[in-house]
């Protein structure tokens, strides 16, 4: 999520279903308007500091994340009441009622979270985590791979078939495959962010390496 210092013009982000667990990066995406944290590891609402000065977000998916805790009306309201502008939260639409509510139910939030130790990323193994791994539905990876398709029909490209999303080496983690889908969403990201020249390149060297993996498949048959 770091690579989002570097996007200030940035309007969607998909970042679901990732261990993502710090929003700073955010805070400069000024040009914002949705986004999808959908199934992370946010722990504090306190997040949502770093999304209070972006003036453009409207449609924001948080849910299934510790921070949404075991009362959903709290939530929601400490939400709107730091994110008025929010159109869409979770997926369902935003009332005025709800907007009025939240500044009574509502927590202020006026400060960041605490600095944490540990790094965005995949955490070191648990029973949890390793439990939560062995869960994760197939619906839920098709989630993910319906906000990737996303992306790229806004680009102009041909969606990602569902075999050559999930299909990974047996030795391939949890958390490699979060880290591998991670990293195709924002490299489709940031093609928005080149012109022609750039994408040229990008295309170039794209295909010397898609040449190179084919000759060693070739050699290893």
């Amino acid at each position: 999520i770091s690579i989002c210092r570097d996007l200030p013009n940035i309007e969607v982000i998909t970042f679901s279903v990732n261990g993502i667990s710090d929003l700073e990066p955010l805070n400069q995406c000024q040009n914002l308007s949705e986004l999808y944290l959908r199934k992370n590891n946010i722990t504090s609402l306190n997040e949502l500091f770093y999304l209070k000065n972006l003036p453009r977000l409207r449609v924001l998916w948080l849910s299934e994340n510790p921070c949404c805790g075991s009362d959903p009306h709290r939530y929601r309201m400490t939400v709107l009441r730091n994110l008025p502008s929010l159109q869409k939260l979770d997926n369902q639409a935003v009332t005025e009622e709800e907007l009025s509510q939240a500044l009574v139910d509502g927590e202020e939030i006026t400060a960041p979270p605490s600095r944490r130790s540990v790094e965005n990323g995949c955490p070191e193994a648990t029973e949890s985590s390793a439990a939560e791994s062995t869960t994760e539905t197939e619906s839920e990876l098709l989630n993910s791979l319906e906000e990737t398709n996303k992306i790229r029909e806004e680009l102009g490209m041909k969606p990602v078939p569902r075999d050559k999303f999930s299909s990974f080496s047996p030795r391939e983690t949890d958390c490699d495959r979060k880290k591998r889908n991670n990293v195709l969403n924002a490299i489709l990201l940031l093609t928005k962010e080149l012109d022609a020249e750039g994408l040229e390149i990008v295309q170039q060297t794209v295909g010397r390496r898609l040449q190179a993996f084919r000759k060693k498949e070739l050699q290893e048959e």
